[in-house]
């Protein structure tokens, strides 16, 4: 297999001004600082006004949004590249594209590239939804009839035939990006890269584009793939890499990858008082801690469908505080921030604390994850019952969750076919002949012994 692009020792260096605090200056005080530093420059060209080189002018700072960064892309890879927000993604895209120019290190690009980083991105304001079409087109080195033979299928992935002949300054973000998106992955580019511009569409549309994509895969052709969807990366790419302050910290399988970000990278969680304030080290309850560990109480690295883990939640109370009726909350949301499961310790589900004091740490057991292939946030939050919140925190922790062939199938559960699995069966009886009963299926999902939950209760 060729290679396509090959990235050697790339770096991109900006400089960073950082305005100071000045009186305030009239407008003669402002000409005779300009006129001195004018006649400054003059006489001395390589030192600044206020004598120092230009090199490290006083008030700007020097960020290195890319260092050093190596790796070959081959024909026909997907690949998905993550980070958290700063990390250096959107400008390797750029420099990619060719739109931004390295500071040091050298690309070397055979095919042609097709790139979709931002709204808009390619696109005249004044002109028509058409002639954008043909301009990028143009743009990407193909020939008028070219572009008129998939013209058609460009519009109707578009759905934008309403308004294909309106200047596309008039359109609405999402229809930018729907037809942005058509004319780059329609027009055959060798690689297709793409940024988390699809983050502005719809549901629906976001779900069309990943299955484009998909399509070109199959079809021999690039992908680069900048998303924050971890379930899109491990679906669409056969290969991940992590960025991080500029720096690429792992390139691997995806499922490797993910886990090695989730593991590391782990959200900023909110927290309120009783009083909806910011929930501070002066409240009269602190959660001190929060781990994830596998049903032997190992800290645990990687989750999959069927298999177990304890969330264990750290506790202090100030000297002399009690909760009466006290209970912790434990929600389960879906990455469209739909909860999918609540578990409580009150009365109800049969785990009462009747006065909650000191410092201690408490256990929820899960010794089945019924949750299918995906990325999951889980909130905690401690409260007096009926009487509201002493602690709430919001997607204090992410997991994903690693499909497994839970059913035999050959396939793995993915979120595709739903969010939840469980253990169950078919019974066919057509008329007039004998019933058929299959076996259970997702059988290893069937209750493990209650012994689990004593260990680590």
């Amino acid at each position: 297999m060729s290679t396509v692009i090959k990235v050697e020792n790339l770096s991109k260096k900006y400089i960073i001004a950082h305005q100071k605090r000045e009186r305030y200056l009239t407008l003669r005080d402002t000409i005779a600082r300009k006129s001195k530093e004018i006649g400054k420059r003059l006489l001395h060209p390589f030192v600044s006004s206020s004598g120092q080189p230009l090199a490290g002018l006083a008030g700007t700072e020097e960020f290195w949004a890319l260092k050093d960064i190596s790796f070959d892309v081959q024909q026909g890879n997907r690949i998905g590249i993550i980070g958290r927000n700063g990390a250096g993604k959107s400008t390797l895209l750029k420099i990619l594209s060719r739109i931004t120019e390295p500071t040091t290190g050298r690309i070397k690009i055979k095919s042609r590239v097709a790139s979709l980083l931002e709204v808009g991105t390619g696109f005249h304001p004044e002109l028509t939804g058409r002639e954008n079409i043909f301009l990028n087109g143009a743009i990407l080195g193909m020939g008028k009839a070219e572009i008129k033979k998939k013209f058609d299928e460009i519009v109707a992935f578009a759905e934008v035939e309403k308004f294909l002949d309106t200047p596309v300054k008039r359109f609405s973000s999402g229809m930018y990006v729907r037809l942005a998106f058509a004319v780059a992955a329609h027009l055959e580019p060798e690689i297709l890269i793409v940024d988390e511009v699809l983050a502005v569409g719809d549901t629906q549309f976001q779900r069309k584009c990943l299955g484009k994509m998909e399509d070109i895969g199959r079809e021999g052709r690039t992908v680069l793939f900048v998303s924050h969807n971890m379930s899109a990366i491990q679906k669409l790419c056969n290969r991940a890499m992590l960025l991080d302050n500029g720096r690429l910290m792992a390139d691997d399988e995806p499922v490797t990858v993910i886990n090695s970000y989730l593991h590391n990278h782990q959200p900023t969680s909110e927290c309120w008082a009783l009083d909806s304030k910011k929930f501070t080290h002066s409240g009269p309850v602190l959660i001190t801690d929060i781990k994830l560990l596998d049903l032997d109480n190992n800290i645990l690295k990687i989750l999959f469908t069927g298999g177990g883990f304890v969330l264990q939640i750290a506790y202090k109370l100030k000297e002399g505080v009690k909760i009466p009726s006290a209970s912790f909350i434990i929600k389960f949301k879906n990455q469209m921030n739909t909860e999918i499961l609540r578990l409580s310790n009150t009365p109800i589900s049969g785990f009462p604390i009747e006065n909650l004091s000191g410092e201690g740490r408490i256990n929820l057991v899960l010794p089945v994850i019924p949750f299918a292939e995906g990325m999951y946030y889980i909130d905690i939050a401690l409260a007096r019952q009926g009487q509201g919140f002493y602690v709430k925190l919001i997607n204090v922790l992410s997991l994903y969750i690693n499909g497994q062939d839970i059913y035999k199938s050959g396939c793995a559960v993915t979120q595709t076919r739903g969010l939840t699995v469980l253990p169950h069966k078919w019974i066919f009886k057509p008329e007039n002949n004998a019933s058929v009963e299959s076996g259970w299926k997702g059988a290893e999902l069937l209750s493990k012994p209650a012994e689990i939950c004593r260990e680590n209760s």
